[in-house]
């Protein structure tokens, strides 16, 4: 697993975990479909750790269509109740419950804003924070944008959206670039920020 590359210290133990820090983490994500997706999956954590996230996220998206909203909002109870007898994703009523939810949200967000990223984006002002951290003992676990987030996310019905959770959010899609300075992915991911469209 080691190529000699500095990296932010929690993604140094298991190779899903690598390979995500290298690849995704702290790149700005501006698909609907993607942010929806990672929200979701960011509430299903909540409690429990992101390496096993990993682990389980394509079970998730074969179990919840991809993460097709249109198609999450038909789900039914008979459904909901086969997937708690799913091994391959976490078995918490609530939290399938709040997928669901959550779609149904996200598409009076997308009606509303005519965009989830058009609506998810504002709380940074469309644009990507760039911290610099030295340590990851040095970056927060929430900050004052993602109170408002999780506040405004909430008042719009979507579950599992708690600050914390959206702070974390923030740092996945890339709203924020939170590798620490001498991480050889501080500075990748700043060529992949894009202005507002």
């Amino acid at each position: 697993m080691s190529d000699n590359k500095t990296r932010c210290e929690w993604s140094t133990h298991h190779q899903i975990d690598q390979d995500y820090h290298d690849e995704e983490w702290g790149v700005p994500v501006y698909d609907d479909r993607k942010l929806f997706e990672m929200l979701c999956l960011e509430g299903q954590q909540a409690g429990m750790n992101w390496h096993m996230i990993l682990l389980k996220r394509k079970n998730y998206q074969e179990l919840f269509e991809n993460f097709e909203a249109e198609a999450i909002v038909e789900f039914n109870d008979d459904y909901v109740e086969a997937l708690m007898q799913e091994k391959g994703i976490i078995r918490n009523k609530l939290k399938i419950k709040a997928i669901i939810s959550n779609a149904k949200a996200y598409l009076k967000v997308k009606e509303e804003f005519g965009t989830f990223k058009e609506y998810i984006w504002q709380f940074t002002d469309h644009k990507v924070i760039q911290n610099n951290w030295r340590t990851m003992e040095e970056v927060p676990t929430k900050t004052e944008i993602s109170d408002r987030m999780s506040k405004d996310l909430k008042k719009r019905g979507f579950k599992f959206v708690g600050s914390i959770t959206c702070y974390a959010y923030m740092q996945g899609v890339g709203m924020i670039n939170d590798h620490t300075v001498d991480c050889f992915r501080h500075k990748e991911v700043q060529k992949f920020a894009r202005p507002r469209a």
